[in-house]
């Protein structure tokens, strides 16, 4: 199989096994008027095996959310045909408007200007909890 290099783009590697679809739709690539290849289980040294995104054009991008969906994950900035910067993704210690609380007693379920915040309470499980009522995500 051979994806062409790019001149200026973004490469997100190192996403779990079967997760690059949720990316996808998350960032609403099927959007986008740029070319885009998604590979899956693609052999890896370090993970077994993973999926690979890359993206002909440099995106802003919600990096909390990316960590959350698969994370580890790994960034390439590309300008010029040239990696000139690497993000490294990890679990985000807090999350905003990404997860909606699902206690119909919790604030956010009444009031409609709240943002949906949710803090990482364990770290291992990649459990989060409403910063309001508690409530696991």
């Amino acid at each position: 199989m051979r994806v062409d290099s790019m001149k200026d783009g973004m490469v997100i590697d190192h996403i779990a096994c079967g997760k690059a679809m949720d990316i996808y739709s998350m960032l609403s690539l099927d959007k986008l008027d740029c070319a885009i290849a998604l590979l899956q289980s693609v052999p890896s040294k370090k993970m077994g095996k993973k999926d690979i995104i890359k993206i002909d054009r440099i995106l802003d991008i919600n990096f909390d959310a990316l960590g959350f969906i698969s994370p580890n994950i790994t960034i390439d900035i590309v300008r010029g045909g040239e990696v000139v910067e690497k993000k490294h993704i990890e679990l985000p210690e807090k999350l905003t408007d990404i997860l909606v609380c699902k206690n119909p007693r919790c604030i956010t379920s009444v009031e409609q200007d709240i943002h949906h915040v949710f803090r990482l309470t364990n770290k291992e499980k990649g459990i989060y909890r409403c910063i309001y009522c508690d409530t696991k995500a």
